[in-house]
């Protein structure tokens, strides 16, 4: 007897159908997988026999053989629990479904039948749009399942209920969700700028970043205010589109880290790791790689904490998804690419006690031990970051004042208007792929950042006595060009490459 169910497998964030074929045969009791099955997919045999016998059904006593096709691919997660179950249900015909083909079938089983939500239901479901299939998955994931518009989705709860609809003796609603409603909903999570005391010309720098997707670092004594100012680095953000909401999604979801109730992501992700984390932690990894932080954070903020403390091979595999918004990564058996378009947000300490340079405090490091302690961040990776700019400790009257900053709705308006600049001069250039001023190519930056006379004379003084490097200087043509569009100005004037300029005093040599 024989059977065939579909589904679907996980290839980086994308999903590709999967005939899961069961054959029923006589003889010794076996439960064969074949396929190129993980270790998760091998154990599914005692969930299935488990929750079949438990949920009042007969397990065939002979050989019973899956296959999941096409077998030169790897097969992971426990995802292949229910087309399983389902398949060897239709082989004994206890399940009698003449359109078994027009369904898109996943989920784990419990031992007692029940269906337990999976990863990656979000990519899956566009793998079954595009296929013209109808799905049925766990009833956790079906809201994100049916963000995908046009697809006819159904969550079931166990195994009874799925082998009921399929014989047409019940009938499971459809899952449809208002997507609208997601981008409605306020996140009280986000934090004010107006919470943070003083700091004025780092909030501007803030400002300055958020409008041209720069990366900064931030640099300043502890208690300063640094990780205060950067957890407020999503509140001036531009809101998610649609488009980018469900990338971020789909990352979150194969990743499993999806928290109940975030059906979709809407809210940039900002994600801030401990410096303990491993190079694969952080860019992805694993014999299937998995997305790792740089990925996580896709379309948001990553946020370093105390860089210098990172591995400084850590740091160093942050260079290409920096440069690139991708990460490719290759392991013998496969080679997956990953997004990784976020702004890269850095602080740290001045030396590694902190306290270099400021007032009423000694500070105790040796030059030798500040030079370390500012080497873990090699040039090239220097030369990434957009903005540098220091943090200066608090002065009693700026913390005891009574006045409240700028609050960060009033900071965000600019940043949209300048990001609304961005977009039309791309667009009316017709330039793909590029939706603000850090994205921009050499191509681009000679013809949307060209200088006068006066301020080519600036730079030339700046790259001559700062000793910035090429790429540092068509950085600060980015940031310029950024400066200018947050005072709607069509032309680069010098005040904007000053200011611009000044965000590079880290590239001296006595950094």
């Amino acid at each position: 007897m024989h059977a065939r169910v579909q589904s679907c497998a996980l290839l980086g964030i994308d999903a590709y159908p999967v005939d899961v074929e069961i054959d029923v045969a006589g003889g010794l009791p076996t439960f064969a997988t074949v396929g190129l099955p993980d270790s998760a997919v091998k154990e599914s045999k005692d969930r299935v026999r488990s929750a079949i016998k438990n949920s009042g059904y007969y397990f065939p006593n002979g050989r019973v053989t899956v296959n999941l096709a096409p077998a030169n691919i790897k097969k992971e997660g426990t995802l292949f629990d229910l087309p399983v179950a389902v398949g060897i249900l239709t082989a004994e015909r206890i399940i009698k479904c003449k359109n078994l083909d027009d369904y898109l079938i996943l989920g784990e089983l419990s031992l007692d039948g029940k269906v337990r939500a999976v990863r990656g239901a979000l990519s899956v479901a566009v793998t079954a749009a595009r296929t013209g299939k109808k799905l049925l998955l766990p009833k956790e994931n079906a809201k994100e399942a049916a963000l995908v518009q046009g697809l006819e989705v159904r969550g079931v709860e166990n195994l009874s209920e799925i082998v009921e609809f399929l014989n047409g003796d019940t009938e499971i609603e459809l899952t449809k969700v208002d997507i609208t409603s997601y981008f409605e909903r306020e996140d009280s999570s986000l934090v004010d700028l107006s919470e943070v005391k003083g700091q004025e010309h780092v909030k501007r720098a803030l400002e300055v970043a958020a409008a041209g997707g720069h990366n900064m670092l931030l640099i300043g004594p502890p208690g300063s205010g640094k990780t205060m100012l950067a957890r407020r680095l999503p509140g001036i953000l531009p809101a998610m589109n649609l488009e980018e909401a469900i990338e971020t999604t789909k990352v979150h979801s194969v990743a499993g880290v999806l928290t109940n109730g975030s059906d979709l992501i809407t809210e940039r992700p900002f994600r801030s790791p401990h410096h303990t984390i491993s190079d694969a932690g952080l860019i992805g990894g694993g014999q299937i790689p998995r997305p790792g932080e740089v990925s996580l954070s896709n379309n948001g903020v990553l946020f370093l904490d105390e860089v210098p403390e990172f591995k400084k091979n850590v740091l160093e595999v942050l260079r290409q998804p920096v440069e690139d918004g991708s990460v490719t990564i290759s392991r013998a058996a496969i080679s997956l690419t990953y997004p990784s378009s976020f702004m890269l947000i850095c602080a740290m300490n001045p030396c590694p006690c902190g306290f270099q340079g400021t007032p009423g405090k000694d500070c105790t490091c040796t030059p030798p031990m500040v030079k370390r302690y500012r080497n873990k961040l090699s040039g090239p990776l220097i030369d990434r970051i957009d903005i540098h700019c220091d943090v200066p400790a608090l002065r009693f009257r700026e913390l005891d004042g009574k006045r409240s900053g700028e609050p960060s709705k009033a900071v965000k308006e600019r940043v949209l208007k300048a990001r609304t600049i961005q977009e039309r001069r791309f667009l009316n250039g017709k330039v793909k792929g590029i939706y603000s001023n850090s994205d921009m190519t050499a191509r681009q930056i000679k013809e949307f950042c060209a200088t006068d006379a006066k301020g080519s004379a600036l730079l030339e003084v700046a790259v001559n006595k700062l000793g910035l490097s090429a790429r540092a200087y068509t950085r600060v043509l980015k940031v310029a060009r950024t400066i200018a569009d947050l005072e709607g100005k069509i032309n680069i004037e010098n005040h904007h490459l000053s200011e611009a300029i000044q965000y590079r005093t880290l590239d001296r040599e006595n950094f």
